[in-house]
């Protein structure tokens, strides 16, 4: 005998489909769901359905946006001459939150991951390289993971010849950070990149 709905199961398998959800987050999130006014979970639904629609990616970086190119690459007072590298779409968020960025982006898509089976062909890379004319700088602002050390040596060795300045992005103690807490890795790297007062 089943026990839930057999509808209450789909949208459970659904809901954990996202990074981080297992099934039993899943389960409360779809339980949650039914608590709520049926109006709100009408709106919910034509949201998502809405979006299919509405939401591409930009033809030039590879942004998510409802319109091509997305605000980053149509807004006139950005800086070309400048593009940020990152993996997805969420890092344009965070580095944007700063406010202290005024160039352009590139989003990879992903970044090198062999294991995964991620090679330089399943990454908006040749997008990417056709950009480049223009460029002075690019800035690399990948994870620092392995695989994003990877994905960013990857990027150095194929603009070598290119007379663009590479940077990468600062690495080091939080701030706020207690240096008893900080990983060797992150300490040690903190060490030999340390700038000069």
């Amino acid at each position: 005998m089943k026990l839930l709905p057999e509808t209450l199961e789909l949208i459970t398998e659904q809901l954990s489909r996202f990074p981080g959800i297992g099934k039993k987050t899943a389960q409360r999130m779809a339980f949650d769901l039914l608590k709520w006014p049926a109006d709100d979970v009408r709106r919910l639904g034509e949201l998502i359905k809405a979006s299919v629609d509405k939401i591409g990616t930009c033809s030039i970086c590879g942004l998510i946006a409802e319109t091509d190119p997305c605000p980053i690459c149509a807004h006139p007072n950005r800086d070309s001459s400048v593009i940020c590298v990152v993996e997805d779409t969420m890092d344009v968020v965070a580095i944007e939150r700063t406010g202290r960025y005024r160039g352009k982006y590139h989003i990879l898509g992903g970044i090198l991951s062999p294991l995964e089976g991620v090679g330089p062909d399943q990454l908006n890379i040749e997008s990417f390289i056709q950009r480049l004319d223009a460029v002075d700088e690019v800035i690399l602002a990948l994870n620092p993971s392995v695989e994003g050390e990877t994905t960013a040596l990857y990027l150095a060795r194929l603009l070598r010849e290119r007379p663009i300045k590479m940077t990468r992005l600062a690495r080091g103690v939080p701030m706020g950070g207690d240096l008893e807490y900080i990983d060797e890795a992150t300490l040690g790297r903190a060490l030999e990149e340390r700038n000069p007062l």
